[in-house]
């Protein structure tokens, strides 16, 4: 059984309401820089984390460092690494083909023979808008249709003449062999959007929203409300409505492989809705239900079911394949583009419909200013896929370590990356690397647009809410990495000097549930800021 528990409780006091301001911090300005981040990281909220800071120059001259040498888990700074080789090493102009064929006889409007919506590893099969659009620190998302592109491929389906489907409707993400999980990504996090599985037909970042309102009356059963409204998932609604100003506890539910999601607790009445994003765990049967829906909708008739093509998955051991060294990096030969459907004359197949995603390189900004951890991960899969024909986590890891070790020149031992997007427990990487990598990409054609993908400071991304004010506001372009008990803070500043500094800030085994140690690294940038 996989638990995640929410308490959302709402207690008020005289002590609230007379809560006293946090002390401000001490300063440290006149010290040295490398003295300045010693204080501040011994001070008695972050004393007991592991910490470790590398900085320089553009040019890769170290002006400041605490344990740059050491191996740190780097959260999603991992997708650093991920995204400036596929910056390096795929077409980025290229756009991803989504279709919809059908495989059997044609006979008028009928097609006796299966529907089959062919994944291609696009991650932007959904409703979100590309290019990425800023939103404001305090601003909600306008609300966003993820089944738009579904709704159009069955408008082209419609259009191409079908009206009867005699079989089934196929999600398949064979493209990729079926490998959904990462090595050491946590089991309790896979019913979360965070920890959704990646394949090559990800519909919706394989995510949907749902909603727990309180009921009309006290004791009555909370209402639910899954965006989208796909009757994919069931609810065993087990929670009920307690009386107004009480506390309201959710407790969310659902076993691996199980589509009912169970919900236990209470939930006070006229409390605000309860909001989570859970993962989809069978997003190509998923996708294929949704199109089945959308087909019917449009008055196509369907006699068959819905199911999902798999590939199988052979590699035995992640690690001995992700670091099989590479001769020479080339190309895999190939006449199609990357994830098109190859032209079969002898099997029936026709295309009825093709959606055509957005250019790679808009992708890039959207995962490193969001952090999406299923787009670094499709990402790692590209990248195998395009050089071994194998789209793989160990094969697009190989590609990704032979990038760094030989094109930019990072020591071997000094990264081991399980994944693309940091999630994995067995991610490891020293400060110095990642210094490395950012002085290297700054020298690169691609460079400039890599940067351009980092959050900025007060404006964009996971630091719209961070250095909010003059002089670090538009100033900080970073990647941030979070997980339970590591952090990390990777990318340049812009400092008094007028000159612009590269920095690494990493933290391990900190205090859970605190932010002191990202108050603390973000001083270490005002630092860094205002000593150069």
């Amino acid at each position: 059984m996989i638990r995640h528990i929410f308490r959302v409780t709402l207690l008020f006091t005289a002590a609230c309401a007379h809560a006293q301001t946090p002390a401000t911090p001490p300063s440290y300005a006149d010290l040295p820089l490398a003295e300045q981040i010693a204080r501040i990281t011994s001070e008695p909220g972050v004393v007991r984390a592991h910490w470790g800071v590398s900085v320089t120059k553009m040019d890769g001259t170290p002006v400041a460092a605490m344990n740059d040498g050491q191996l740190f888990q780097p959260a999603s700074n991992a997708k650093l690494f991920t995204t400036a080789a596929a910056m390096a090493l795929l077409p980025m102009d290229e756009h991803l083909k989504t279709q919809v064929i059908g495989s059997g006889l044609y006979d008028g409007g009928t097609l006796t023979g299966d529907l089959v919506l062919k994944g291609v590893g696009d991650a932007n099969f959904s409703g979100r808008p590309v290019p990425f659009v800023r939103v404001p620190a305090g601003t909600t998302a306008p609300h966003r249709d993820e089944l738009r592109y579904i709704d159009e491929l069955a408008d082209k389906v419609k259009a191409a003449g079908i009206t009867q489907i005699k079989g089934n409707v196929i999600g398949d993400d064979s493209l990729f062999p079926n490998d959904p999980y990462p090595s050491d990504w946590s089991i309790d996090d896979s019913p979360w959007y965070y920890g959704a599985p990646i394949n090559a037909l990800m519909i919706a970042d394989n995510a949907f929203n749902l909603k727990v309102l309180p009921g009309a009356t006290v004791g009555s059963k909370p209402a639910v409300v899954m965006d989208p409204a796909l009757p994919f998932y069931t609810v065993d609604m087990q929670a009920t409505t307690t009386a107004k100003g009480g506390e309201s506890a959710l407790d969310i539910q659902r076993s691996m492989g199980s589509r009912v999601i169970r919900i236990y607790g209470t939930l006070a009445l006229g409390s605000a809705p309860y909001s989570q994003d859970m993962s989809i765990a069978e997003p190509a049967e998923y996708a294929a239900a949704a199109l089945k829906a959308a087909l019917e909708a449009r008055g196509i008739s369907v006699t068959g079911t819905v199911t999902a093509k798999h590939a199988a998955f052979y590699e035995t051991s992640f690690t001995r394949h992700s670091t099989e060294p590479i001769p020479k990096l080339m190309r895999f030969s190939r006449d199609t583009p990357l994830g098109a459907t190859p032209a079969c004359d002898a099997c029936q197949s026709k295309v009825l419909a093709e959606h055509t995603g957005p250019r790679l390189g808009d992708d890039i900004t959207i995962t490193n200013k969001t952090s999406e951890n299923q787009h670094a991960e499709l990402f790692l899969r590209q990248l195998g896929f395009y050089y071994f024909n194998a789209g793989t986590s160990a094969q697009g890891a190989r590609v990704v370590r032979y990038f760094l070790t030989k094109t930019v020149g990072i020591d071997g031992d000094d990264f081991l990356f399980f994944d693309g997007s940091g999630l994995s427990g067995h991610d490891l990487v020293t400060p110095r690397a990642t210094a490395k990598l950012l002085a290297y990409a700054a020298t690169q054609p691609w460079g400039a647009v890599w940067k351009e993908s980092f959050p900025v400071g007060g404006e964009d991304g996971t630091l719209r809410a961070r250095f909010p004010a003059a002089p670090l506001k538009d100033h900080v372009f970073a990647k941030t990495g979070t997980l339970s008990e590591a952090r990390g803070l990777s990318g340049y500043v812009d400092c008094a000097s007028g000159q612009t500094l590269i920095f690494s800030i990493m933290v391990n085994a900190h205090t859970p549930r605190t932010s002191d140690d990202q108050k603390a690294m973000d001083r270490i940038v005002a630092a860094i800021a205002a000593t150069n």
